[in-house]
C-alpha cells in the first residue's frame, strides 16, 4: 500500500500542477469556459457569470497549490480531502457535460490538449481512483521537509502563481497554444487537406413491409426494400477533420471580406470582441497607433461583435480613422485575450499581437 500511495502521490501531484499551470497561463480562456458552464443551457447559474474570471483564477491556483502540497507531503489530511472534493465535483461536471453533450471541451488542459467530453470524464474517473488510494492510505503521506521549509515552499508557490496570473492578465499568455499564435497563417489554418478524414454517417431507414415497420441501417446507400418508405434518421458516428480555424469571417453588410483582406501585405487588425466591456481609454492610444500605421502604408480595420451603432460611437468619440467589421465573438475571444488588442498581419500571417497595455511595443 505504501508504494501504491507513493505512485499515486506523484501522478496526481504532477497532473494537478501541469493542468493548473496550463490554465494559469491563460486564466481568461478558462473563464470563458466557465461562462459556458454557467449559461442557461448548461448549469443555468447566470449570477456566477460576472465572477467567472475571479473563480477561474482561484480554481487554477488552488489546483497548482494542492499538487505542490501533495508532492511535498504538507498538511496531508487537508490536501487529500481538498483533492477528493475537487475531483468528485469535476467528475460530476464532466459526466453531465458528456452525457447531455453540453460543453464539447472541458478546458481541463486549456488550449494545449483538447479532450472530448467522454475523454475528460474518463480522465477524471482515473484521477478519482488514484485520489481514493491517497485518501485511504493518507497515513503513508509523510512530509519531505521540515514544517518551516514546507511553509516556505507552499508560500513561494502561492506567490509565484499570483504574480504569474497578474502578468498574463496584464499582457497576454506567456505560451500561446491557439491557432492564432504569432507566426501562424490564418488561410492555412482554415484549409482542409485532400486526404483529411471525412465524417461518417449512419442512416436508419424506416419502411413499412407487409403492414409492419422495419428499420434498415446503411452508411448512405438507399436500401433495396420491397415496402413503403416512412422516414430516415441520420446519425454521425465518426466526426470528420475540422481545421484549427473554422469560424473566421470578416463581414460587413452580410458580405465576407476575409479572403480579400487576408491577402493584404500590410494589415492591422484592431480587435474588440465586446466594446461595452472594452477598456475604453485604450482607444485613445488605438487612434495614435493606427494613424501611425496608415502613414506607413498599412490597411487598418476593426473587428468586433458589437453593433454598428456602438462601433460608430467609438469611432466618433476617439477619432478612429478606420471601419469596423463583424466577426463572431467567440472567434475574437480565441484570437486574442485582450479587449481591445492589435494584430499586425502580412498576407494572412500574424506578425505581431499585443495587449492594450503593450501598444508601445508595436513596430511598423
Amino acid at each position: 500500500m505504501k508504494y501504491l500511495v507513493w505512485i499515486s502521490r506523484i501522478i496526481v501531484g504532477v497532473l494537478f500542477i501541469i493542468s493548473g499551470l496550463i490554465k494559469l497561463n491563460d486564466p481568461m480562456g478558462f473563464s470563458f469556459k466557465l461562462e459556458e458552464y454557467f449559461s442557461p443551457g448548461v448549469l443555468d447559474l447566470p449570477f456566477l457569470t460576472p465572477l467567472a474570471l475571479a473563480i477561474s483564477i482561484f480554481v487554477v491556483i488552488v489546483e497548482v497549490i494542492l499538487g505542490v502540497l501533495l508532492l511535498i507531503g504538507f498538511k496531508p489530511k487537508f490536501t487529500v480531502w481538498s483533492l477528493l472534493l475537487m475531483i468528485v465535483f469535476f467528475t460530476f461536471l464532466t459526466f453531465y457535460s458528456a452525457y447531455f453533450n453540453k460543453v464539447t471541451d472541458c478546458g481541463c488542459f486549456g488550449d494545449a490538449i483538447k479532450l472530448t467530453p467522454w475523454e475528460s470524464f474518463t480522465k477524471d474517473v482515473i484521477l478519482l481512483v488514484f485520489i481514493l488510494i491517497l485518501f485511504f492510505g493518507r497515513k503513508y503521506i509523510t512530509p519531505l521537509f521540515s514544517p518551516k521549509t514546507n511553509w516556505i515552499v507552499g508560500g513561494v508557490a502561492l506567490l509565484a502563481c499570483v504574480l504569474f496570473a497578474n502578468h498574463v492578465l496584464a499582457h497576454l499568455p506567456s505560451v500561446d497554444f491557439r491557432p492564432y499564435k504569432i507566426g501562424a497563417n490564418i488561410q492555412e489554418g482554415m484549409s482542409v487537406p485532400e486526404d483529411a478524414p471525412k465524417p461518417i454517417y449512419e442512416y436508419a431507414w424506416r419502411f413499412k413491409v407487409d403492414g409492419e415497420e422495419q428499420i434498415y441501417v446503411t452508411e448512405g446507400d438507399y436500401p433495396t426494400v420491397d415496402g413503403e418508405f416512412v422516414d430516415v434518421e441520420t446519425t454521425q458516428i465518426q466526426a470528420g477533420y475540422e481545421p484549427p480555424i473554422h469560424d473566421f469571417t470578416i463581414e460587413q453588410e452580410g458580405q465576407d471580406y476575409a479572403a480579400e483582406l487576408l491577402e493584404e501585405d500590410k494589415l492591422v487588425m484592431v480587435i474588440a470582441y465586446d466594446m461595452a466591456k472594452s477598456d475604453l481609454e485604450a482607444f485613445e492610444e488605438v487612434a495614435e497607433v493606427t494613424a501611425k500605421a496608415k502613414q506607413k502604408g498599412y490597411k487598418v480595420i476593426g473587428m468586433s461583435a458589437s453593433s454598428n451603432d456602438m462601433a460608430n460611437k467609438i469611432i466618433d468619440t476617439y477619432g478612429l480613422d478606420f471601419e469596423f467589421y463583424f466577426t463572431d465573438e467567440t472567434t475574437l475571444k480565441t484570437i486574442v485575450r485582450s479587449n481591445p488588442a492589435i494584430l499586425v498581419l502580412s498576407e494572412g500571417t500574424i506578425r505581431q499581437k499585443v495587449h492594450y497595455n503593450d501598444f508601445d511595443e508595436l513596430t511598423f
